[in-house]
């Protein structure tokens, strides 16, 4: 293979050349180096990260899909390195990041509005908790790890003593998978992998929009 992971016209995984730049990107995070080596971003990270989310838009969110940009907001945060050290889409609820660490895949909602915890914490607690708990409780079987936020104690209102509390203190409901670098992210065996996780990954992916849903506060109240 070339150093595209879309040679053909689809996704064939990332090229190595992709976590050499992530490297190199992690060594020197400036303006500089970014756009002395934008042409190996653009072809070895974000071309095959958009034919990914091409491939995979038709059966998880059609219309739905979202590729972040490169660059960091730093106006409110004490580092003020301008790039990520990743590049991420999400389409809907589903997630896919690749790094020098290697590919990480997860479906959920991470951060949770406040009117969304409104309505996800008394579904928790309720009847359909039961169903949500079975969920994750089968994925941790089968070697995903749950990912969100958590508050520390009981949220207000509820006690620390409810049977869910573990389910009520969280923020957010995420289950996933992290891949370190592997010969096969260079292939398209990559989005095997990703397609594989969000399949399983449907059945909570449902629970959260059916008890849970989008959130209705304007932009700036949300997380």
């Amino acid at each position: 293979m070339g150093d595209s992971g879309t040679v053909g016209g689809g996704f064939q995984g990332w090229p190595p050349q992709a976590f050499a730049w992530f490297e190199g990107l992690e060594r020197d995070n400036s303006r500089a180096w970014f756009q002395a080596h934008r042409d190996t971003y653009e072809r070895c990270v974000r071309a095959p990260l958009d034919a990914l989310v091409a491939e995979l838009e038709p059966a998880f969110g059609q219309g739905r899909a979202r590729v972040f940009r490169p660059n960091r907001d730093t106006r409110f945060s004490a580092d003020k390195s301008p790039y990520k050290t990743q590049a991420a889409a999400m389409i809907g609820a589903y997630y896919v990041q690749v790094s020098a660490d290697g590919l990480t895949a997860g479906a959920g909602y991470h951060h949770m509005a406040r009117d969304q915890l409104e309505r996800y914490r008394p579904a928790a607690a309720g009847v359909a908790g039961a169903e949500l708990a079975q969920l994750l409780a089968g994925y941790e079987r089968d070697g995903l790890e749950l990912w969100g936020e958590e508050v520390r104690t009981a949220p207000r209102g509820w006690s620390r003593d409810h049977p869910r509390i573990a389910l009520l203190r969280r923020k957010g409901v995420v289950v996933g998978r992290h891949d370190p670098p592997a010969p096969w992210l260079h292939t398209a065996a990559a989005r095997r992998r990703v397609e594989e996780l969000w399949r399983a990954a449907r059945p909570l992916v449902a629970w959260l929009e059916r008890q849970v849903g989008p959130s209705e506060l304007p932009e700036r109240e949300r997380p």
